[in-house]
């Protein structure tokens, strides 16, 4: 009765995982998905990548230490990583519909000078199956998907900007 058990058990994981999005790989572009800016105007996610830059796609919500404290060291790097690197930084919040009206008071007192957008109903996290936040991306000036990072302590900044670093070459 337990093989037949643990047989069925492998059985369904492996169905389920069949059905499960593949991770992120280098080489790979992100998905086409409608965020919203702080303003409410929609875009589209490969929008973010028309103009040849380095793209930084950061991942957080209002509820997130180690996010904002990502954030906020990324933001007093920002002006050396777009005049070094012609590099820019998207935050990207997954707050849902009940907290994502903390998020543009919580950004205009921060005085982030990157954009912030808005993924309510988490479908741009879901289509890059990102399990948690913070999540970084970096993306190539094709848009293509260079390096990721899940989580955040202090010195990722720096292996971050050796990443960019490599693409600005």
């Amino acid at each position: 009765m337990n093989k037949i058990k643990l047989l069925l058990c492998l059985l369904i994981v492996s169905v389920l995982s069949s059905f499960a999005t593949p991770p992120l790989e280098p080489g790979k572009t992100i998905p086409s998905i409608a965020l919203t800016d702080l303003n409410g105007k929609s875009i589209n996610s490969l929008d973010l990548v028309k103009d040849g830059k380095i793209t930084v796609l950061s991942f957080w919500a209002t509820w997130c230490v180690p996010c904002k404290v990502e954030l906020n060291t990324l933001s007093d790097n920002y002006t050396d990583l777009q005049k070094k690197y012609n590099a820019k930084v998207v935050a990207i919040s997954i707050d849902d519909s009940r907290s994502s009206t903390k998020v543009k008071p919580y950004a205009d007192a921060q005085r982030w000078d990157f954009s912030v957008l808005l993924d309510i109903n988490q479908d741009f996290k879901r289509a890059l199956n990102i399990q948690s936040v913070p999540f970084t991306i970096l993306l190539d000036q094709t848009g293509k998907i260079a390096y990721t990072h899940s989580g955040y302590v202090e010195g990722d900044e720096v292996i971050l900007e050796e990443e960019i670093g490599k693409l600005s070459k």
